[in-house]
Order: C-alpha cells, then structure tokens, then sequence
C-alpha cells in the first residue's frame, strides 16, 4: 500500500525504525466548543486596570479592585459571576466619555415619624436600611440617609445632604453617561417592608446622564480573539451600531469567530418598541427591563452569563424558563401581560416573566432581526437559538476538516490512488459530511437526514482545480416554544 507519510523522507537510507505520530483521527465525534465570555461596562478612576484592555477575570471582587467598587464593570460581574463562573470570562474596561455628564436624582424627606421603625431603600436594585426614631428631626435622617449610602461602597452612587434644603439627600451615579439614568430609587420593594408613619419620602428619579463612551478602541482591542458571547450594558443605536458591525464583520467566512451580545433596556411597551422597530440585527438581543430595580446593564450581564451556561451544555434547547440570580424584577402592577410580552417580541424585544417566588426567568429570547436587506419580514434569524446552533456547525465542521485533512491532495472521484495516500475527493468529502450531520443529528441539533443528503452538494471549483466547494444544507433542530390545545369537549 502507498503510505503518504507526513514526517518520514522518501529517500531515507540509514537503518532503524522511523516512527511519527498522526492525530488526523484521533478525535471522533462532535467537538466541544467551550464559550468564551466578554463583559463591557465602565470602571472608575479607582480602579487598577487599564481602560480598553481585555483582563481574564475569575471573580467580581477581582473586578471590584480592577474597575473600582461600585462601578457600572463591578455590578455587571456580581451579576455574572452569580449565574456562572465556570465560564472563561474576560472584561474590558471603560473610562467615562471625556464630555459625559452624571445622573443625579433626590430623596426629600418630610413630614414626622411618630414612631420608631426602618426606612427601606432601593438604590439600583440593593437595599439599604436606616433606622428611624419616633420625633426625629427631618435634617438627622437626612444625614443618616446620606452615611448609609456612602458606607455601601458597592453601591453605583453616592449621596450627600442638598446644601441648601436640609432634608433633602442629593444622590450622584458614581459612572457619568445615560445608563445612569436607569438607576432607579425607591422605597419598599419586598412585602410587609414599610415607611415609618408620619415620615413621607418624596424620589426624583434619576436624569441628566448623558455621553455614553465610545466603543471603538474596545472594539479594536478585542483583536481576533474569540468572545462567544459578549455583555453589552447599552442599547443607544451608536453603541448597537458599533458592536452590530464588529460582529457581522466576525461571523464572516473568512474570519470565522463569531459571537452574540446581549443587552437590556428599562422603558414603556412603546419605548422598547420604537427601540427595537429602529434596530435590525442578528447578532445582538436586547431583553426588556420593564421598570425593575436592578439596572440594565446588569440585566444584561446575567443574561449574557446565563446563556453562556446553558447553551455551552445544548445550544438547541431554548433558554425559556431559566432564571436570572440576583435580577430583582418588576413590581406585580408593572409586570407585563401576555400581550405586551408578544408585542415586544413582535418589535424584536426579548421579553422576560417573574415567577411566583419573585424570581426573573427568561420568557424568549430573540434577536433585533426583523427584515432582510429589502425590508422584507424575514424570521430566519429571529431566534438566539439559531445563531448559537449555526456558529457551532461550522465551528464543529470546519475543526473536522482541518483535522483529517490539513495537507491532502485533491482529485476527481474517478482517480485510481492507493488507500494510504493523503488524497481527497468530492465523493469522500461528501461522505464526511454526511457523516458529520449523523453527528450533529445524535446530539439533537438537526433533522431530516434524507434531505441533507438530497441537498448536498460537493465538487471541485470549475475555475480553481484546488477548490473543494461545498454546500452543506442542515435542517436545525427547533425549539417547543408554543404548544396549542383545543379542547373538544362533550356533554
């Protein structure tokens, strides 16, 4: 038999045993593809990293020290790292926009407690507690407000007593930029919690942030690297725009790394809408926020980790029905109902639910992909599913054929060559194919195997006799998303 050996030299004379290695098939099976997970945010001017700089990172008190405590990067990890720290992850921080301006908002105090209790609040989501004595004076709460928020070094602002309005405490994002605008302050989120009687607190909400940080020189640090999934805490269409054509540019054949990213908005039915109606991407998903506590942004850096968890282990299940740890959700009178939920999704907003026992799970998540190129409705990428299904096909298909065939010689189906030589032909490459689809098919991610191969194609390129080209049509597997009944009942 003609052995086409990769190492040994044809014209070898001296005496021995000449032994080399080939893994070409060593590996059966579909590949594991582990994710590779990237979080953006904002660090603070306290923070040891160096902004636009790619960091591994393995916990969100290591984020703390690199972005500073309290920073946008810092929520987002404590966020992450509680859904998912398995996962390879890896951040970059971002320093405030030079021009950016910080959102403040303000809690006045008024009335007179006329009895002793606590004084709950909400400040993005974390709970901070004050006690309240029976007669205190409006200016002492005031000053205990202020020291209780700014002994919480986690918090993403800080608070000080106004200057001129005694009890009034002015609260200030410590990150500058829009998304400090969703942090929302409130009182008494979970049941039987209460304001002392006689005490009334009046809330500014947060406003006048504005300035998010440019994205481009992230962009370009993220290099060729691999991020699979990435957590991106805007959906301003600068930003969206920015990391929509970073990405297409990545899922591209001859770059070949591609990813998803995930993002969060807070806002009405019709704000998402119009955020979503303005946006058309495949490769970027934006999950309604609603009016919850917890910001955006760390929305979204759950939802990035939790994905990243659950796809890795089956990328074609849906990802309905999995909470998100720590997410603290919208009150009951602003939950949204089932046919808000399906206009959201109508406009290319993922949409959430909150269980029960209070805790947000993913409802569907799709992507802002609406329309094709001509304006058509189109919903071959509508699903998150899809694309992670897709990126691991040609992952998995094109390990494969590096693999087995790195260095082969390529002939027609009618050549006569010996078994060992490094030869291939349309025929064996399409039965690899083949192959590699009974593959994919055991572990559930295609269908309909019979028309895989009737569809089929593989020949050598009529202009370049070195070309193989293929045309690999996978049927994928779909998700049970919506199950219908009608009951014929008798009497």
């Amino acid at each position: 038999m003609p052995v086409s050996f990769n190492e040994v030299p044809a014209s070898l004379l001296t005496p021995g045993f000449f032994g080399e290695f080939d893994n070409s098939r060593a590996v059966s099976g579909p590949g594991l593809m582990p994710y590779r997970l990237l979080i953006l945010g904002q660090m603070l001017s306290t923070g040891t990293a160096t902004a636009d700089t790619p960091v591994r990172v393995f916990s969100a008190d290591q984020v703390g020290k690199l972005a500073g405590r309290g920073s946008m990067l810092h929520g987002m990890a404590q966020r992450h790292f509680e859904a998912n720290d398995y996962a390879e992850t890896w951040v970059i921080p971002l320093s405030d926009a030079p021009s950016a301006v910080a959102a403040t908002g303000a809690m006045t105090f008024g009335g007179a407690p006329t009895e002793a209790g606590t004084l709950n609040l909400y400040l993005a989501g974390r709970r901070v507690r004050v006690g309240i004595a029976s007669g205190q004076s409006l200016s002492a709460i005031a000053t205990d407000v202020a020291a209780a928020i700014n002994a919480d070094g986690d918090l993403p602002v800080t608070a000080e007593v106004d200057g001129t309005t005694a009890e009034k405490v002015n609260v200030t994002a410590r990150n500058k930029g829009p998304a400090g605008n969703d942090l929302d302050l409130r009182l008494n989120y979970q049941t039987g919690e209460e304001t002392p009687a006689g005490l009334t607190v009046t809330v500014e909400a947060m406003s006048g942030g504005s300035a998010a940080p440019d994205l481009a020189a992230a962009i370009t640090a993220m290099g060729d690297d691999q991020y699979h999934l990435t957590a991106l805490p805007y959906t301003d269409s600068t930003s969206i725009g920015a990391l929509d054509a970073e990405l297409r540019d990545r899922w591209g054949p001859l770059r070949q790394i591609e990813g998803h990213a995930f993002a969060a908005a807070r806002g009405t039915v019709g704000e998402l809408g119009t955020l979503g109606d303005g946006e058309n991407s495949e490769f970027v998903t934006v999950l309604d926020a609603g009016s919850a506590p917890t910001p955006p942004y760390e929305w979204a850096a759950s939802v990035t980790a939790v994905a990243g968890y659950y796809a890795e282990i089956d990328r074609g299940r849906p990802l309905q029905t999995l909470a998100l740890p720590g997410v603290l959700g919208p009150v009951k009178g602003d939950q949204r109902t089932q046919t808000e939920r399906n206009q959201l999704l109508l406009d290319g907003i993922s949409t959430h639910k909150v269980g029960a026992d209070g805790a947000v799970r993913i409802d569907r998540l799709v992507t802002l992909y609406k329309t094709n190129e001509f304006g058509v409705a189109d919903p071959s990428y509508q699903d998150v599913n899809t694309m992670l299904v897709l990126g691991y096909l040609r992952w998995d298909f094109r390990a494969m054929w590096l693999r087995k065939y790195p260095r082969h010689k390529l002939a027609d189906d009618s050549t006569r060559f010996g078994t060992g030589q490094k030869v291939v032909t349309p025929k064996l490459a399409k039965a690899e194919a083949i192959a590699k689809f009974r593959e994919w098919e055991e572990i559930g991610l295609v269908e309909d195997a019979e028309q895989f191969k009737r569809d089929l194609v593989c020949e050598r390129n009529v202009s370049d006799p070195n070309r193989l080209d293929f045309i690999l049509p996978p049927d994928l597997i779909n998700q049970l998303r919506v199950t219908a009944a009608q009951f014929q009942f008798r009497r």
